[in-house]
């Protein structure tokens, strides 16, 4: 097996670090461990050491390069972490370090361009709308973030964000964010923004699919999902208006809320500066392993030149 072209990739989480490794479309093995993150930055590098050893050992081989997508942006004039909400990454040279640990060179991708990146090659757009050229990859979850794919390669950027939908400003009177910021449209459609806007209401906690699956005899969780698609189509349309890509790709946990494919994409017309919107709008196949899957294919020989800037 030691001749073989594999392509490894890993997924860092806040909770698991995910590895996974293709020859061709075929998984040949995808392996998990906890993150610990509580056990500070030096922990979790070796965590993710741990994990290519695990791997390795399955295999019978180590990787030649590896492919990481990360909670987070490495800025491309300094070379540090920035913008990771697995905050104990920012401000350090994760690259240079993991590579050190490692010995072996790593292409690093924020989690959401790694979304996009496998969707586009592996996933639903590939299988539905195989033309497109322009992706506008979407991760609706605990947080809300996004990926641009260019031609099939990522658009990274001058300052390496791309795509950071979730943390444009949708009212500067907004809830805080944790960027600093306030109103950021991730304080409003995430799901926990979703649910806390839901508990501030009705005076009791439900989990989102709950809150949907109660709209219609609950009056508070009806107003949520209302609230939802017109939000959605306030910070979408912005995206549209600047970007107008061919297909855009729902994932994360919000992205389940099915009425977001038809209400949903209804909201984003009064804000667009067209008189018709005609954007495919579709659900990912790769579930939560697009992620992984896309750090994978940044090790592929011909996407490693993945990342537009």
């Amino acid at each position: 097996m030691s001749n073989r072209l594999l392509d490894w990739g890993i997924d860092l989480g806040g909770t698991k670090c995910e590895c996974v490794v293709l020859e061709g479309d075929e998984v040949l093995l995808r392996h998990r461990i906890p993150t610990e993150r509580a056990g500070g930055y030096d922990h979790m590098i070796g965590q993710i050491a741990k994990l290519v050893a695990e791997c390795a050992d399955k295999l019978g081989q180590r990787p030649a390069l590896i492919g990481m997508g990360t909670p987070g942006a490495r800025d491309p004039q300094t070379g540090l972490m920035k913008n990771c909400n697995t905050t104990e990454l920012n401000g350090k040279p994760f690259k240079e370090d993991l590579e050190r640990r490692l010995g072996v060179p790593v292409l690093i991708a924020n989690d959401a361009n790694c979304f996009a990146l496998a969707e586009t090659h592996l996933g639903a757009v590939r299988q539905h709308h195989p033309d497109a050229k322009v992706v506008f990859g979407i991760i609706m979850g605990t947080g809300v973030g996004s990926g641009i794919v260019i031609n099939g390669r990522i658009l990274n950027g001058h300052h390496g964000i791309a795509g950071e939908w979730g943390h444009n400003v949708l009212s500067p009177d907004g809830p805080e964010c944790y960027c600093g910021k306030r109103g950021c449209v991730e304080t409003f459609i995430s799901g926990p923004a979703l649910e806390a806007w839901y508990e501030a209401k009705a005076k009791r906690h439900l989990p989102l699919a709950k809150i949907v699956a109660a709209t219609a005899h609950d009056h508070v969780a009806k107003l949520t999902i209302d609230r939802l698609h017109l939000l959605f189509g306030q910070a979408l349309a912005n995206v549209v208006n600047i970007l107008d890509p061919d297909v855009i790709v729902i994932g994360g946990g919000v992205g389940n809320v099915q009425s977001l494919y038809s209400v949903g994409r209804e909201t984003i017309l009064p804000f667009l500066f067209n008189p018709r919107f005609a954007t495919p709008i579709i659900a990912p196949t790769l579930g939560d392993s697009a992620g992984v899957f896309g750090a994978a294919l940044l090790a592929r020989g011909e996407f490693q030149d993945a990342l537009l800037s």
